[in-house]
């Protein structure tokens, strides 16, 4: 899903990938995906008391939407992760590439142990959409706390359970992915095995992983 940001919430700059290295410090290694993967870094929105009208709250005094223009249509993760260290707000990503785009965001908190640094999550992403689809209205929340957590929510695979918070949700959408890597090892083990008798031990943990997912999707806990 792609919002349309209000008119009064409109940025515009573009911001320098020097500008992202002077405040992350990232590696050679990560400048190289920099140069390779992005081609421009428009600070496109920014969703504060000011430009929208909505309070802000401890955890989201603003929300940043930057539009990342890609080189080849591929992008690291650590790219975002390392912009998104250099920026001390939470940031709403919108990728484009050839007439496409897609959002992606991961939920971006402050440390409780310390306020000056910031906690993020994985990250989550739509597919690719059209430059040109319908973009929906901002939902109409209280502060900008709430409208932070209704931006992130369909991005999410799975829907939220019961009064789940979102770091709840976040922590069973994490749980589950670990399970999900962890069915994908188990099934290429069984790929790779001869002995019969160990197959239809790899294929009882299949099942067990399976029925754990499927618990996490359907019922809290």
């Amino acid at each position: 899903m792609l919002f349309d940001y209000p008119a009064k919430a409109a940025f515009g700059r573009v911001l320098p990938k020097t500008k992202i290295y002077e405040h992350a410090s990232p590696t050679s290694g990560l400048k190289d995906l920099f140069v390779r993967q992005v081609d421009q870094i428009i600070w496109k929105y920014k969703l504060a008391p000011e430009t929208i009208n909505l309070p802000s709250t401890k955890a989201v005094p603003e929300i940043q939407v930057f539009h990342v223009t890609l080189k080849n249509g591929e992008l690291k993760e650590d790219v975002l992760r390392c912009i998104d260290k250099a920026i001390p707000f939470p940031i709403l990503f919108e990728l484009h590439y050839e007439g496409k785009c897609k959002p992606i965001a991961c939920y971006k908190r402050p440390n409780e142990a310390d306020s000056a640094k910031w906690v993020v999550s994985d990250y989550f992403e739509t597919v690719w959409l059209a430059d040109s689809a319908k973009r929906e209205k901002l939902p109409v929340v209280l502060d900008l706390g709430v409208l932070y957590e209704n931006l992130l929510s369909p991005l999410m695979p799975y829907p939220a359970i019961g009064k789940e918070t979102m770091p709840e949700r976040i922590a069973r959408i994490e749980k589950i992915r670990a399970k999900e890597r962890e069915l994908e090892k188990s099934e290429t083990r069984l790929n790779n095995e001869k002995q019969f008798n160990r197959k239809v031990e790899i294929n009882a943990e299949i099942r067990a992983i399976k029925q754990e997912i499927e618990g996490m999707t359907t019922k809290a806990g």
